[in-house]
């Protein structure tokens, strides 16, 4: 809407993370149909890879497309020279090799969330050195299943949306990720953390390509075979852990600065 509105008044739109595709349009809904029609009103596109620069490409886009990196890196990397801490009641980071869940997709209402949720159960009965610390999204949609199947669990750790710093420092400690969070697939491998995705598609193929992610979707007994390969093979884990990130060095936001003061002149 706010591009529109910008277009309608004929004001320059810079897309920042431009170029994310899955190829199918409903699948996320309605991300992929709104990141298409941001692209073809942009001025300025700013591609967070090179696949993201191709994929803009072929589109056809009359905008200027310049590769940068991604924002969301460089706000994860100045937070985490800080250290933050991520101070759970009840939960031992020292104790238990902790997985970091979230999960809050559309696609991934119903049956699929309860899937995931057994996924989540298996892993920790198979392996009772693990903990989970799934912050819950405020949607009843998404909380209240969660909370049903999971919230008597004792290694199950429940709680409200973390803020930014406590995000980042509970993946600075977790084990590995487990979510079907976009940007989480692009943050976690900074701190050399793994990541399972728990969708049928991803616009972010390059964390798979890169060896930091893995789509796992949202199966128990395929969520169950991933996490059980990271959690007993060390060498699988150090490779997908030293995985070089593909989506920015930090200094995305520098280059977009610079485009932006040029286009302005």
């Amino acid at each position: 809407s706010a591009t529109l509105a910008a277009f309608y008044q004929k004001i320059p739109v810079g897309h920042v993370e431009a170029g994310l595709r899955t190829d199918d349009l409903f699948n996320p809904y309605p991300e992929e149909a709104n990141r298409r029609l941001i692209s073809q009103l942009a001025q300025l596109n700013f591609a967070p890879t090179s696949l993201a620069v191709e994929n803009l490409q072929k589109s056809g886009i009359v905008g200027e497309i310049h590769h940068t990196g991604n924002t969301v890196i460089d706000a994860l990397l100045t937070v985490a020279k800080g250290q933050p801490s991520c101070n759970v009641n009840g939960l031992d980071w020292g104790k238990y090799r902790t997985l970091l869940a979230t999960v809050h997709r559309r696609e991934n209402w119903g049956k699929p969330l309860e899937d995931i949720a057994q996924g989540f159960v298996q892993i920790l009965d198979k392996f009772p050195d693990t903990a989970l610390l799934l912050p819950l999204h405020r949607n009843p949609t998404v909380r209240e299943p969660l909370q049903t199947f999971l919230g008597n669990h004792p290694r199950v750790f429940l709680t409200e949306p973390l803020d930014y710093a406590e995000l980042v420092g509970a993946i600075a400690r977790c084990y590995l990720l487990l979510t079907d969070s976009g940007g989480l697939q692009e943050e976690a491998p900074s701190l050399g953390k793994p990541v399972l995705v728990l969708r049928e598609t991803t616009e972010r193929p390059e964390a798979i390509d890169a060896g930091t992610a893995k789509l796992v979707g949202t199966n128990p007994t395929q969520i169950l075979a991933a996490a059980n390969e990271l959690l007993k093979d060390t060498t699988a884990y150090q490779e997908m852990a030293t995985a070089i990130n593909p989506f920015g060095d930090g200094h995305a936001a520098e280059r977009i600065l610079a485009i932006v003061d040029n286009y302005l002149g």
